[in-house]
């Protein structure tokens, strides 16, 4: 089966010595043991990732440079892309102290540098989701047609977040303003469990992805939904470097979705969302992008008036 990851990161020395080192999430790396993750280059996590069938990853960017004075990693993701751009599909962080400085960081991503989606993370930027701050962002997503993810979890040991600012009731606010916005609530919106499978369901434009938290205390849950409600809005995701991939993908083998389920959610539904061809690879190797309804109405015009055209001059 093919796999496309929903959030991922190589894990390069510079990775990994960052993570490690951040003021943001040194206290949960000593927690969870993270030094043994070992670098690797990145052509190597490549080929791990080949090797694993998983076809595509999104690299998700940080930005919480006003908060917590750490430069953004927007500059790396960037690189990641462009080294293996049929590979890693990349995500700018966005810091909604920023201000119009976001936007256009982030207009200039996606329109110069074929970035695909946008990140933020409520508990870093230490606001609630339906802040204020954040609306331009959603506003600028809405205008460029890209998803955008939301990092929620419980914070562990990151110092002065609350993990209250990420609870997906309010992503729900931000949900019903936005309808156009497409959501992704990463991490399962973890521990609110119930409330994130709602939020999805409710929502059209909602998605969630489980990672990290799928054996957790009540995860079973995720697993019941879907199955039963919300099986074309949960998305495979690894949190690599925080775990390990190869151990997410077991992780998933051991989860009783049912397999059409689990087709969807290792692969389909993050196709469609990305809009990628989501039944093959295309002969080229790499993925076809689906073409719009209007853009395959125009083209087919546009064929009808060529053939027309070819047999007067005939």
């Amino acid at each position: 089966m093919n796999v496309i990851d929903f959030r991922f990161r190589p894990n390069t020395a510079e990775t990994i010595n960052g993570i490690q080192n951040s003021k943001m999430f040194k206290g949960l790396c000593e927690h969870i043991d993270f030094s043994k993750m070992k670098p690797q280059t990145v052509p190597e996590v490549v080929a791990d990732l080949d090797r694993y069938n998983v076809v595509k990853a999104v690299i998700t960017g940080r930005d919480c440079e006003t908060t917590y004075g750490s430069k953004s990693n927007n500059d790396s993701v960037i690189e990641f892309v462009k080294a293996f751009p049929n590979k890693f599909i990349g995500f700018i962080g966005c810091d909604p102290h920023k201000g119009m400085k976001a936007i256009e960081e982030l207009k200039h991503a996606v329109n110069d540098l074929g970035m695909r989606g946008a990140a933020v993370d409520p508990y870093l930027a230490q606001i609630y989701a339906n802040d204020a701050k954040y609306y331009p962002i959603y506003s600028k997503c809405c205008e460029l047609d890209i998803p955008i993810v939301f990092t929620t979890g419980p914070a562990t040991l990151v110092p002065n977040a609350i993990i209250d600012h990420v609870a997906p009731r309010y992503i729900d606010i931000a949900a019903r303003d936005f309808p156009e916005l497409k959501i992704i609530i990463s991490h399962g919106g973890y521990p609110w469990v119930n409330e994130a499978i709602i939020v999805a369901e409710r929502n059209r434009n909602v998605y969630i992805d489980l990672s990290e938290y799928e054996f957790s205390p009540m995860a079973e849950a995720y697993v019941q939904a879907a199955n039963t409600m919300i099986a074309d809005k949960i998305l495979y995701a690894s949190a690599h470097p925080f775990v390990d991939f190869r151990k997410a993908l077991e992780t998933y083998k051991q989860l009783d979705f049912k397999p059409d389920v689990r087709q969807k959610i290792m692969h389909d539904n993050a196709a469609r969302l990305l809009g990628l061809q989501s039944s093959a690879m295309s002969a080229t190797g790499g993925y076809r992008h689906t073409a719009a309804p209007a853009q395959v109405s125009a083209d087919l015009v546009g064929e009808i008036v060529r053939e027309v055209m070819a047999r007067m001059k005939n």
